[in-house]
């Protein structure tokens, strides 16, 4: 599967990060957002569809993102709309509770729109990818997409703030597992969804819509559900110092090495868990910049 580019649909927020009640720092993120500037900072070719607002917030966001070489030509902005803020607050094992501030008056996404090619991978998921506000284009996106022949990761990332929703967003979750190539969640976001946390029963709810499921579960052993089998990858110890963005650089790491043409479950899984313990060791949303090195030396290889 030679793939050139990734585009990631979903939402920017400005990331606070709070440790003890005191804020510690502020970074561009988002769930995609997240995943989509760490490929950048690898050498990937990346663009976001996304919106943010005409502010001091928004200039930061646009800057940060193209200092990491993504692409902002699918980048709306609203003159007079607020961006959006998360208020990040780490507990005693460095676990985020969220708090977000957003402006829903710009639900629109009136933005140019990628022409989806069959050498794309796209990237999508969180609230986001279900949303009815922007469901219209998200959709249209994901089937133009899948008819091309790109490749379609979706993460999941279903929060319990939306269980009440879940009777609206199903059927946007349903046809968005229908599109993907690959299925990535948390035994907690299929708790949300099915209110199952046995690996082999959330699989056979998904497995009618997507051959292959990416089962997390923290600290836990990842599984790796295909039609034949499950696989399971041990996730090493490590100590964290933060735990924002880990799934979103699991799904970064994942796609890169699926894009570096390694064919292997293993090999993808063991990038995708590298790239997610280097942000848990930092105060911080990407990979840091002495694992960029390594990956542009090319000695990153996490199974050697």
């Amino acid at each position: 599967m030679v793939k050139k580019r990734v585009i990631g649909i979903g939402e920017t927020v400005l990331d606070i990060l709070f440790k003890d009640n005191q804020p510690l720092k502020a970074v561009p993120g988002g769930s995609t957002l997240n995943s989509i500037v760490s490929l950048g900072r690898a050498g990937v070719a990346c663009a976001m569809v996304t919106e943010v607002g005409c502010d001091l917030i928004g200039d930061i966001t646009c800057r940060f993102m193209k200092e990491n070489g993504v692409s902002l030509e699918y980048v709306c902005r609203y003159p007079n709309v607020k961006s959006n803020i998360s208020l990040a607050f780490l507990d005693e094992n460095n676990e985020a509770q969220y708090l977000f501030y957003k402006d829903h008056e710009s639900a629109s996404m009136n933005v140019k729109l990628p022409l989806m090619k069959e050498d794309d991978i796209v990237l999508f998921g969180s609230y986001f990818a279900i949303n009815p506000a922007y469901r219209p284009v998200v959709g249209k996106l994901l089937h133009q997409a899948h008819k091309a022949g790109a490749w379609l990761y979706y993460d999941v990332n279903f929060r319990n703030n939306h269980i009440g929703d879940l009777p609206e967003v199903m059927p946007n979750i349903v046809e968005n597992m229908d599109l993907a190539d690959v299925v990535r969640g948390s035994v907690e976001d299929f708790y949300n969804i099915y209110q199952l946390n046995e690996g082999d029963e959330i699989y056979a709810r998904v497995s009618p819509h997507c051959r292959i499921l990416i089962l997390t579960n923290g600290s836990e052993p990842v599984r790796v559900y295909t039609p034949t089998k499950c696989q399971t990858y041990p996730v090493k110890s490590i100590k964290t110092i933060s735990t924002v963005g880990a799934g979103d650089n699991f799904n970064a790491g994942y796609i890169y090495a699926t894009m570096q043409g390694q064919n292997e479950q293993a090999a993808r899984i063991a990038v995708a868990q590298q790239w997610s313990q280097d942000v848990c060791r930092q105060i911080g949303n990407n990979i840091s910049n002495e694992l960029v090195t390594l990956i542009k030396k090319g000695n990153s290889n996490p199974m050697v």
